[in-house]
């Protein structure tokens, strides 16, 4: 154990220091790119504007839309006005219970979790990049002659502004009809083939006979008055929000009525990591834990598995760091000769005086440090053993545990 135990320090040591440059490097993603953008919007552009801003909240909350899709898997003759209703007691956030109503959405969103995660990260970086690839896009299809009024839709051209936007808003306002289209045709020729558009297809359920081959299909309408209550700011890229109607679907939790636009809630996102270090920083704070976070994206038993065995082969040796640490705090002089170490360590590091006799110790960390170093360490670890056996007099059955553990611990140094 007293072997071990240096060579062990000294690796937490060299994790410690690294771990803040590694999370650097993995915290900070590039921007996505409007190649990029356009992949992830492309399977919704063409909802209508409501749903569309809908779908782009829900979908910063991937572990609800996850559980959601499910609820309406068990409940598929639910729909509307009546389905929101019907979840009105679960915990999932408003936008994503607005979702209940629209069944065959909620199915195409639970065929690619990973694709709704990526939207939504999307989504809270820049919502203004993402509803700009909205149109975009739309402005692809209207020009492929994919994107047009008819009995189900409207197709508005809105050029009171500098900039062009197309909106897209129900035939009847009461009736909302989803459309179903493959991105790889309803966009004409896709102009990047290194990134290829999302394409979830339609549930026959819902689009019983459609031919996607070209345009754009519908299915059965859903009628809706309430749950929709958000709309598209095309000129300022952001997300509407109607509050009366909002607080007249959500009576248990009405929001105040300055809250006029999106604002994301960290609390919902239920432990499900953020992309970028922005979002982190602004809402991961209020994240509560991982657990909800492992049922979302699979827990990883057979990493948790060789955890268990690790900490069962450690034990059976001899070596168990809780019962280490209990007995350095028991123990007064081994507290002692720990400090001691740690202190001659500091010492060293800084400039010691150089030792000439031969490395013997262990190697768990093997080409870190120079030659000098490794001397002191064996030194080190000569007095260490010595003092352990000094001090394991009185037990010789568990000094004899100590070698064993002793022993074991090499092999393991050799093997990380």
């Amino acid at each position: 154990m007293s072997k071990l135990i240096p060579g062990l320090l000294r690796a937490l040591a060299l994790v410690l220091c690294l771990h803040p440059v590694l999370a650097a490097a993995q915290a900070a993603p590039p921007p996505l790119s409007k190649e990029q953008l356009d992949q992830l919007v492309a399977p919704v552009a063409l909802y209508p504007d409501t749903l569309l801003s809908q779908v782009l909240m829900a979908a910063t909350y991937p572990a609800d839309v996850a559980d959601a899709a499910k609820w309406s898997a068990a409940h598929a003759n639910m729909k509307g006005d009546d389905a929101v209703k019907a979840v009105d007691a679960q915990q999932w956030d408003p936008s994503v219970k607005a979702l209940v109503g629209f069944p065959q959405v909620l199915q195409m969103m639970g065929q690619k979790p990973d694709w709704v995660q990526k939207l939504g990260d999307a989504f809270l970086a820049s919502s203004k990049d993402v509803l700009d690839s909205a149109q975009r896009l739309r402005a692809r299809a209207q020009k492929a002659g994919n994107l047009k009024s008819n009995e189900q839709q409207k197709v508005v051209v809105d050029t009171s502004q500098t900039t062009q936007v197309i909106q897209i808003q129900p035939a009847n306002p009461q009736v909302v009809y989803v459309p179903a289209y493959n991105p790889t045709v309803v966009y004409g020729t896709w102009p990047y083939p290194s990134y290829p558009p999302y394409y979830m297809p339609p549930p026959p359920a819902y689009y019983p006979g459609a031919a996607l081959a070209s345009g754009i299909a519908f299915g059965v309408g859903v009628g809706i008055t309430a749950a929709l209550w958000s709309d598209c700011d095309w000129h300022h890229g952001d997300v509407n929000i109607n509050v009366n109607k909002y607080n007249n679907v959500n009576v248990n939790h009405k929001i105040n009525a300055n809250q006029t636009t999106f604002q994301h809630n960290g609390a919902n996102r239920r432990g499900v990591p953020y992309r970028d270090a922005a979002s982190q920083q602004r809402y991961g704070k209020s994240i509560p834990g991982a657990a909800d976070r492992q049922d979302f994206r699979g827990h990883d038993q057979a990493r948790d598995a060789q955890r268990k065995q690790a900490q069962g082969t450690l034990q059976q040796r001899g070596m168990d760091p809780a019962a280490e640490r209990n007995r350095l705090r028991s123990d007064p002089q081994a507290r002692d000769r720990a400090q001691n170490a740690a202190r001659d360590n500091n010492r060293n590091q800084l400039g010691g005086a150089t030792r000439n006799q031969p490395a013997r110790g262990d190697n768990a960390l093997r080409g870190a440090g120079n030659g000098q170093q490794m001397r002191q360490q064996a030194d080190r670890g000569n007095a260490s053993r010595q003092s352990m056996a000094q001090h394991t007099n009185a037990a010789p059955a568990r000094a004899g545990g100590g070698r064993a553990a002793g022993g074991g611990g090499g092999g393991l140094g050799r093997h990380h």
